[in-house]
């Protein structure tokens, strides 16, 4: 238990804010990441995201296929200090074929930051992340990239965020202009002018400030752009609603900024934004009671595992959600689901693929601790209390491939490879009751590339990877009390031909058509069928084992 006093814990408690960055590919997200990460000190020249013969490449972008295609696979965390305040941010790939791992992310943030193409406005990646945070009542900024290109109307798109993601918007800052023509940005709520002008990667506080809203020699200086958005401010001042907190923090009304990443541009007024208005650690519930996150004792949740975030030591690192008390390394821990106990004393913090070994960390920070397959994806860890965090989500995958080995001498690599990948939720993978040939499933056929890409690159494995019969899966359980481990065991016996284990040895059924599914659940009524799992590897195993 930490020797902090209680108003200590909670003052570090109120200094955390823990946000997710989301959007559709190429909305500028990566490159906003950088930028934040800039303006707060915590490096001194940003990445390009683009620029793959380029030395540099973005901070949250370490893997390897990443730098090639210039494209997030994977979701990265990073820490910073701003304004007395330790932000983690936590950058999330735009692509679909990973939403997995972003809605697991999304599990554990506070809040999140919405990156609209202002060419593009909501697009359909945007649609699918929001419905996560909305359904998890989180609050979300809204930040209006790309003002410098030939964009849409800032009014257009201020309709179109509220009719298509069902939210008010409040605009905190304004554009002057757009294109060619984009002369910077009116913070309504310092009343002031930042005068653009385009710059590349370091940190300038040298932008032209000019103050209030309406000056005369704006009319002259900035001509008709200054002339509409004047009129556009005039127009919301009497039918943008106001903001409201409450309804911020619930998710059902959004801040909105406007700017251009690439420039660096408009990123100061989103990240003091991050610190006024995103709240810090609340309480978070698990199975048997809502923890608060000043409560004396730790707790945490893994949401994430990565392999090989270091090739030269084939590590495998727990991103862990601190949600209550204060971590110390050295400290025991203990894993709630198996009841293992930790000691982990390189724990580390991240700036994306560098870390620093880590002495203390405070409700709402990521913590990574080196992993040898003792932790799982959802799983709580205490300091000795039986507690089950909720919400992590698994969901049937969509696709499905076979998978050999090209050479049968690395048959050995390609397993272990592929456990880990399966441990860390980049691919989901079956072992079937009845046949050697391991199945990979997965949302898109993206993930299936970057996995042989990964096979390949850091386990030296070259796989086939190949057609398969199945197309939807379904996990299995049975909740009649009596007798529900034996039912499920007889479900699995009659069934071999169809029926393979996760990664966490959840039994699985796999059917090639829907109406084949259909009739296995009437001739099995005791068996219920899921088609999301929360982390429930211990109910498997405890119906496994009677």
């Amino acid at each position: 238990m930490s020797d902090l006093t209680p108003t200590a814990l909670a003052k570090e408690v109120r200094r955390r804010r823990t946000f997710a960055i989301i959007s559709h590919p190429d909305a500028g997200k990566t490159t906003l990441t950088e930028k934040l990460l800039l303006f707060s000190g915590a490096i001194q020249i940003a990445g390009s995201v683009k620029a793959r013969k380029a030395s540099r490449h973005a901070t949250s972008d370490w893997m390897e296929i990443e730098k090639q295609r210039g494209i997030s696979v994977a979701s990265s965390v990073m820490q910073m200090e701003y304004r007395d305040c330790v932000i983690n941010l936590l950058d999330t790939p735009g692509h679909q074929d990973f939403s997995e791992d972003t809605y697991r992310v999304l599990t554990a943030v506070d809040a999140a930051l919405m990156v609209i193409d202002a060419a593009n406005g909501v697009e359909p990646q945007t649609r699918r992340l929001l419905q996560v945070c909305r359904a998890r009542n989180t609050p979300i900024l809204t930040f209006v990239n790309k003002m410098d290109r030939e964009v849409k109307d800032p009014l257009v798109l201020m309709d179109e965020i509220e009719r298509e993601l069902g939210m008010e918007v409040v605009p905190f800052t304004w554009p002057v202009g757009m294109g060619k023509q984009f002369h910077g940005v009116m913070d309504l709520r310092e009343k002031q002018m930042r005068v653009f002008s385009p710059g590349e990667d370091r940190n300038r506080d040298n932008d032209e400030i000019l103050g209030g809203l309406d000056h005369p020699a704006y009319a002259e200086r900035f001509g008709m752009q200054y002339a509409q958005a004047k009129g556009e401010i005039e127009l919301l001042t009497d039918a943008a609603p106001a903001f409201d907190r409450e309804a911020f923090l619930t998710g059902r009304q959004t801040p909105m900024f406007f700017g251009s990443a690439v420039n660096n541009f408009g990123v100061r007024e989103v990240l003091d934004a991050l610190v006024d208005l995103a709240p810090a650690p609340g309480p978070r519930a698990a199975i048997q009671r809502s923890v608060a996150p000043d409560e004396p004792k730790l707790t945490g949740v893994v949401f994430k595992i990565q392999a090989n975030m270091d090739p030269a030591h084939r590590d495998r690192i727990a991103f862990v959600r601190v949600a209550s008390g204060h971590f110390e390394r050295g400290m025991r821990i203990k894993v709630a689901r198996s009841g293992k106990e930790l000691r982990p004393n390189t724990v580390v913090s991240f700036l994306s693929q560098r870390r620093e070994l880590l002495d203390e960390a405070f409700a709402g920070d990521i913590i990574g601790i080196p992993n040898h397959g003792v932790l799982q994806l959802g799983d709580t860890l205490t300091e000795g209390e039986s507690l089950q965090y909720t919400g992590l989500p698994f969901f049937a995958p969509e696709m499905f491939r076979s998978v050999e080995v090209a050479d049968p001498l690395r048959t050995k690599q390609l397993k272990a490879g592929l456990i880990q990948l399966g441990e860390e939720g980049a691919i989901q993978v079956f072992r079937p009751v009845g046949g050697s040939v391991l199945l990979l499933g997965a949302v898109g056929q993206l993930q299936f590339e970057v996995v042989a890409h990964r096979l390949e690159h850091e386990y030296g494995v070259k796989a086939r990877i190949m057609p398969s019969r199945f197309q939807v899966a379904r996990w299995v359980t049975c909740d009649d009390k009596d007798g529900g481990a034996k039912e499920l065991q007889r479900f699995i016996d009659g069934n071999a031909h169809r029926v393979a284990f996760d990664a966490v040895d959840a039994p699985t059924v796999l059917v090639e058509y829907a109406p084949e599914l259909r009739a296995i659940e009437a001739n099995w009524p005791k068996i219920r069928f899921h088609a999301l799992r929360e982390h429930a590897g211990l109910v498997f195993q405890r119906q496994l084992e009677g």
